[in-house]
């Protein structure tokens, strides 16, 4: 007779002790990430964890990769059962924000804030959508723990929405220079097919696209300037500590040019929470594809390279809480 194991449900406090430095890192890592996007039927990439919005922090904010400009989601979670508070937070945080979507994760959910979740997506304009997700964690014997999410409130029509939200990268809705970058961006994600160091995000009809670089809050990412005629390739620090990693990376300036031998432009961006590393190549008029296969080849050679020379200084990043 065939022998199965047990599912056991296990305490998420006994593997995320604290929300914001456990459960939330741990969310923001790009397989996890992907499972609740899977849940939701949403490709979701994360931006920033800890995004200020006023005297408050949402918990991550991420990109909806699945519309047409890459449109806001902000995420609020708690490891116990949902209370007023984070309800206020995370309208607040979508309100800052202008976020379209809003994530809201816990243990557990009372009937009175499923209610209030139904009600928000009954009364927000088309192209808003809240969501009520409840995560369990389970294991057979001694195996690791595995998370699941429930969806416990959406939108009524949200099978409806995703429809729309396709048609809207769709070619005849786009203007002529999104339908060009749609196709420069799928063009670069055929040539990056099975590439294991730059994995390919989902081309959208936008001036950029993005690459992990092992660490929430910053990314690689591939650039087209039609206005000065010139494609970049940039790491983009985009986090609370922004400033405090790009002073600990160029530390290491000289060193990382002899290592790349790139032209690398330094852009601390001071006055925002942002900062990067880049570098130009200039390239004639977007609409000559005959162009694109000798941009391509320098946007994965300089990406290869930036790559190889800035995740690992990426991960050995100290914030400003570990000082």
């Amino acid at each position: 007779m065939t022998q199965l194991g047990r599912l056991e449900r296990v305490d998420l406090r006994a593997e995320w002790s604290k929300e914001d430095r456990d459960f939330t890192p741990w969310l923001a890592q790009e397989e996890n990430i992907a499972l609740l996007g899977e849940t939701l039927k949403m490709s979701l990439e994360v931006e920033e964890e800890e995004r200020r919005v006023g005297r408050f922090s949402a918990d991550i904010l991420c990109r909806d990769t699945a519309t047409a400009e890459g449109d806001w989601v902000v995420i609020e979670n708690q490891l116990e059962t949902t209370d007023h508070s984070h309800l206020g937070q995370i309208i607040t945080y979508a309100a800052g924000l202008e976020a379209k979507t809003c994530i809201w994760v816990a243990a557990k959910f009372h009937e009175e804030h499923r209610a209030a979740i139904d009600w928000l997506n009954e009364i927000t304009g088309e192209g808003h959508q809240f969501f009520a997700l409840e995560i369990e964690l389970w294991r057979i014997g001694e195996s690791l723990s595995a998370p699941k999410f429930n969806i416990v409130a959406q939108p009524n029509d949200w099978k409806r929405d995703i429809g729309r939200a396709a048609k809207l990268v769709q070619p005849a809705h786009l203007s002529q220079t999104k339908q060009l970058q749609l196709a420069f961006w799928t063009a670069l994600q055929e040539r990056l097919n099975g590439h294991v160091m730059l994995r390919s995000r989902k081309p959208l009809p936008q001036h950029w696209t993005t690459f992990s670089i092992g660490r929430s809050g910053m990314h690689l990412a591939g650039l087209i300037n039609t206005r000065e005629n010139r494609v970049a390739v940039e790491l983009l620090l985009a986090d609370k500590n922004a400033q405090s990693f790009f002073e600990q990376l160029r530390q290491d300036e000289e060193q990382i040019a002899e290592e790349t031998g790139l032209n690398l432009e330094w852009w601390p961006i001071p006055d925002s929470r942002n900062s990067k590393v880049i570098t130009f190549h200039s390239m004639p008029d977007l609409g000559n594809r005959s162009s694109w296969p000798e941009l391509h080849n320098w946007m994965i050679e300089t990406l290869e390279i930036m790559h190889t020379c800035f995740a690992p200084r990426v991960k050995a990043l100290v914030s400003g809480e570990q000082h």
